[in-house]
């Protein structure tokens, strides 16, 4: 098992190179530079200043240059500096990860704890009224746009009612509030958009673990536990749920991008300031050495994420072992 670590570990290093050229190639080529969202408004912007502002961030150089300082830089781990503000896109990028990371991981919590034993009871009640009212909530999961859901939860619950915040993570008055004020300040804040995070991952996740226990217990292994006498629940929990978890162990392992990539639309409706936000910001002012910071972070996390996945499948289920 751990030289297979190693070995796909020593993997990554090409899929990275090749990742990041594919999208350092990519921005570069979409239309609009940092320059262009820069003076666009400004008429008093002359040809010159254009000039000074690529040769300063340097545009000027060829693509293939620019490529080449910008991985120089990465392999020091070293991100390079904003267009916007002058900052280290490395720090920009360590003040966002903790309010993404939090609010994620909260998500996946309630994801993993309700989808699954919902998808389990679906499967081994098929086709009763549980079932049917989880299809239902599966369908609506699926097709309700997130955006929408967003603004019509800020109305309700935080317009019409005022019971909740609608913006950032904090109150304005925090700081006068005492320790306990301050946490439950922060839960209200936190119930809004993780709420809205997990709701189409539990309704995903449910599915999926439906179909994989539908398939499992059809099996003919199955029909033997249940024949030899053994009771159901623990047909279900000892034998059936540990093969079913193998689609649900692939999906979380795909998931840990979105830990730290965050989401872009709730946490601009919610002004939260996380990583999705600090992305679309950054890609509305063409600022290249962030926007790489991340999309670089986020393909990491990608690749780590299929290998914790791989190996999950043989802590899960013991008849999968990796061969030397």
């Amino acid at each position: 098992m751990l030289s297979y670590i190693l070995k796909r570990l020593l993997l990554m290093i090409p899929l990275i190179f090749g990742i990041t050229l594919i999208t350092f190639t990519v921005i570069h080529l979409a239309p609009g530079g940092p320059v262009e969202v820069e003076t666009e408004m400004s008429l008093k912007a002359s040809a010159q200043a254009r000039e000074n502002l690529k040769r300063l961030y340097g545009l000027d150089k060829p693509l293939h240059i620019q490529y080449i300082d910008w991985l120089t830089r990465f392999i020091k781990l070293d991100f390079g500096k904003s267009f916007v503000d002058g900052k280290k896109v490395f720090d920009k990028i360590k003040e966002r990860i903790p309010v993404t990371l939090t609010i994620n991981l909260l998500s996946l919590l309630i994801i993993m704890l309700i989808a699954i034993p919902i998808g389990v009871l679906s499967a081994t009640k098929q086709y009763s009224l549980f079932d049917k009212l989880t299809t239902v909530f599966v369908f609506v999961g699926f097709s309700t746009p997130t955006f929408w859901l967003a603004l019509i939860l800020m109305i309700i619950f935080g317009v019409s009612l005022g019971l909740l915040p609608i913006s950032g993570i904090q109150s304005i008055d925090v700081s006068g509030m005492s320790k306990i004020d301050r946490i439950l300040d922060w839960i209200k804040h936190l119930i809004l958009p993780v709420g809205l995070s997990a709701f189409g991952g539990i309704a995903g996740l449910s599915r999926y673990s439906r179909s994989s226990m539908l398939e499992v217990i059809r099996q003919d292994y199955i029909r033997t536990a249940k024949a030899k006498g053994l009771k159901e629940s623990d047909v279900i929990i000892h034998h059936a749920l540990r093969n079913a978890l193998m689609p649900v162990v692939t999906i979380l392992g795909l998931s840990v991008p979105g830990l730290i990539g965050g989401s872009v639309i709730f946490e601009t409706i919610f002004a939260i300031p996380g990583m999705g936000q600090l992305f679309y910001s950054s890609a509305m002012s063409r600022d290249y050495p962030t926007i790489m910071g991340i999309l670089v972070i986020g393909a990491v996390l990608t690749l780590i994420g299929n290998l914790i996945a791989d190996v999950s499948y043989a802590l899960v289920d013991p008849r999968i072992r990796v061969r030397k």
